[in-house]
């Protein structure tokens, strides 16, 4: 079963002000960066303009960690995925300004994009970064980590390929650990007891975290690891 035959959405849509810095990089730099939804399965090598290995940006916000992280990486193409406005805007900001060339954006929702447009081992990599946490128990429904999109995304994980989840919230970092450890495909790649890493010297501090600090959160990450569908022979190369 594919989680959109029962997808409950795990953002609600809002219309945010935009700034004058958002507006006009979305107005020149759109048809450039911000790809047309696909109507069927999305050609990732066309839409790079090079076959590169993918990763999937999930949810971006205003863009600074995505844009960091591929200008850190010019040899992987990141596909960002968001729903809202502004921060395309943002995004398209902080691509250009940081002559950022490997980073293409998809307005729209993720788990459709996964569903229906991504194919089974396409991706080497998925960033989830602070997704809502759906505080009240009563909203818990709509976290976008659950058992049905998790098989998604494992399905569209090649073999290796790594998923990062991070979240500075305990509740929803111990659910994820515990649905994430029950998939067979996935293997943690924590040292330390408890399942959590501390964050990569890689991963760049987001603005989410810098207002989890002021709250008092501890924020948690998650790296797991695509297990091999077809396991390597001894005596043959990885």
């Amino acid at each position: 079963m594919t989680a959109g035959a029962s997808h409950i959405r795990s953002f609600v849509p809002r219309r945010g002000r935009m700034t004058p810095t958002q507006s006009d990089a979305l107005s020149r730099l759109a048809d450039r960066y911000v790809l047309p939804m696909p109507a069927g399965t999305l050609d990732l090598a066309a839409a790079f303009s090079a076959r590169m290995p993918v990763v999937l940006d999930v949810g971006f916000g205003l863009g600074e960690a995505t844009a960091a992280m591929a200008a850190a990486e010019p040899t992987t193409a990141v596909l960002a995925v968001e729903v809202h406005t502004p921060g395309i805007g943002q995004l398209l900001h902080l691509v250009e300004r940081g002559g950022i060339t490997n980073v293409r954006i998809l307005q729209a929702d993720a788990i459709d994009i996964l569903d229906h447009h991504l194919p089974p081992a396409s991706l080497a990599g998925i960033r989830i970064w602070f997704p809502d946490p759906w505080p009240k128990v009563r909203h818990h429904k709509r976290r976008l980590v659950r058992v049905d999109v998790i098989e998604l995304l494992v399905d569209r994980l090649a073999d290796g390929g790594v998923l990062h989840l991070a979240t500075d919230w305990r509740h929803y970092a111990l659910q994820m650990r515990d649905l994430l450890d029950a998939c067979p495909q996935l293997a943690s790649r924590a040292v330390e007891p408890g399942g959590f890493v501390r964050r990569p010297d890689w991963r760049p501090e987001t603005r989410f975290e810098r207002f989890a600090a002021i709250k008092g959160h501890s924020v948690h990450d998650l790296l797991y690891e695509r297990v091999r569908r077809h396991p390597v022979p001894d005596g043959d190369d990885a």
